[in-house]
């Protein structure tokens, strides 16, 4: 689906050592160093206030890319009394289910597209910079779709966005991470999948009040917006020790975490973390070769494989016309609208209980529901194909994907994005994370694009059943493939696969 606010700041190969060294590293500073710290130090304590306040800000474009995602929803309901989607009606150009298919996928392909380029511009020119240059492809991108007198430049405004939206999720997380200290580094990354959640509902909201033209320009102004808010805020520092400017760094880190506080101790722990990083860097052909390595890539591409092959782009792109197809009582708009809200409140949730009940529980947990629902609503369509008279259980769809969304965004959301962070080593992780986020957004556009096609030629009925039976061998491959990596050290996690 969609990605999650964790998701990409777990694969860059720095943040998580720096989380996990920090306090060793910290142990490493000299008595003249820790006088220091008191000397100067007036509060003992860094200001949390700008550290939240660049975490917003980023994320105002994770609301932006969340809009790119819901856009397709109230853009495919149809025109009452007829087959036409709103889209066509209103742009007055003649568009097929097919077509729209494509008008839909096509996003996911320009994130796949983006996914691993993005991660070495950030690392050349800044993760700031990278993320305010998106606003270029995001203004395109929509700008093609507003003044679109054609499908083809449907096509190419949906590509665009996809690649500007793609692009932000995995530069947002990675900035997160970085200008965070590690008491609220989570609560900064959980901000990312909250505003892409909340950037869904929003178009859910507004595709009820205005037409998919002011829909557009609505959804145009967002990066706008992020770009006026974020501009004034610091490049990452680890960013500038990355490129060895320790004054850019110290200033850097002085704006996020105020005047009073003596950034030298964390600063130095930092620089040492990657000494230390680059000291035990070996190459990736050398280091995939280990069982552990082999192990975290079938651990990653399956979560990635059953979280895609499960339907929830599906649902979230075409959740309209899931309802009006269901013919239930309540208005389709409303009940995609309902959806939203229900994910966004379970999101919220799953970062409260994420660290607690541990991830392996939470996935089997989701995918037991996630296989429960869809079998729900897949036989509801089936009755309802039957000519059965399915009026008295109309509430049932609605019902049925709202619990989806609620257990998805639980476990099957985050998690899978959380544990790429957690099942790579250090020297492997760069890499084969990336690798492991091109596929999910490939797995996307294969369940987006030929997701008409399914329904067209089997019916909704056979067509959830189908994410209902990918569903049940997702908790075959969770039970016995996936460890619980809770509480566990990246040094404790690789042991383990490695089968000691």
């Amino acid at each position: 689906m969609e990605p999650n606010e964790n998701d990409f700041s777990t694969i860059n190969e720095r943040t998580p050592l720096l989380e996990s060294s920090s306090h060793t590293m910290a142990e490493k500073v000299g008595v003249s160093q820790q006088t220091l710290v008191s000397d100067t130090n007036l509060d003992g304590q860094a200001r949390k206030l700008p550290q939240y306040a660049a975490g917003l800000a980023s994320t105002l474009g994770a609301m932006a890319a969340g809009m790119v995602l819901g856009w397709t929803s109230p853009a495919g309901l149809t025109v009452e009394g007829t087959n036409i989607t709103k889209l066509a009606h209103e742009y007055e150009i003649s568009i097929s289910s097919e077509e729209f298919s494509w008008i839909g996928s096509l996003t996911t392909l320009g994130a796949a597209a983006i996914c691993v380029p993005i991660g070495i511009l950030s690392d050349i020119i800044g993760r700031k910079i990278s993320m305010l240059m998106l606003v270029v492809p995001f203004t395109i991108g929509w700008g093609l779709i507003i003044g679109a007198n054609s499908v083809a430049l449907f096509y190419a405004g949906r590509f665009i966005l996809g690649v500007s939206g793609g692009a932000f999720c995995v530069a947002a997380p990675i900035y997160a991470g970085e200008i965070g200290q590690s008491e609220i580094r989570g609560q900064l990354g959980s901000y990312f999948q909250l505003m892409m959640t909340v950037g869904i509902l929003l178009t859910y909201a507004l595709g009820m009040a205005v037409d998919i033209l002011w829909l557009s320009v609505i959804s145009a102004i967002v990066p706008i917006i992020f770009f006026a808010a974020f501009i004034f805020m610091p490049e990452s520092p680890t960013y500038h020790l990355m490129k060895g400017n320790m004054d850019a760094a110290r200033a850097s880190m002085a704006k996020l975490r105020g005047p009073d506080y003596n950034v030298e101790p964390e600063l130095l722990t930092q620089q040492e973390t990657l000494d230390e990083m680059n000291r035990n860097r070996v190459s990736f052909l050398t280091a995939i070769r280990s069982k552990a390595a082999k192990k975290g890539l079938i651990i990653a591409f399956g979560l990635m494989f059953f979280q895609q092959l499960s339907g929830v782009n599906a649902i979230i792109f075409y959740a309209g016309k899931i309802f009006a197809a269901a013919g239930s009582s309540m208005s389709s708009e409303v009940s995609t609208v309902i959806v939203g809200v229900m994910q966004c409140v379970a999101v919220f949730v799953s970062t409260l209980i994420v660290d607690k009940l541990g991830r392996r529980i939470l996935l089997l947990i989701s995918e037991v529901a996630m296989c429960l629902t869809t079998l729900i609503v897949g036989v509801f369509f089936i009755l309802q194909e039957q000519k059965q008279d399915v009026s008295a259980i109309g509430w049932l769809p609605l019902t049925g994907v709202c619990l989806f969304i609620v257990l998805f965004s639980l476990g099957f959301g985050p998690i899978p994005w959380m544990m790429i962070g957690e099942v790579f080593s250090l020297q492997t992780k760069g890499t084969a994370g990336s690798a492991a986020c091109l596929f999910n957004w490939l797995m996307a556009f294969i369940v987006t694009k030929f997701f008409s096609n399914l329904t067209e030629s089997f019916g909704n009925g056979a067509t959830f059943i189908i994410f209902s039976v990918i569903c049940g061998i997702g908790v075959v491959f969770v039970y016995f493939l996936v460890p619980e990596t809770k509480g566990k050290t990246l040094q404790e996690i690789q042991s383990e696969l490695e089968g000691n």
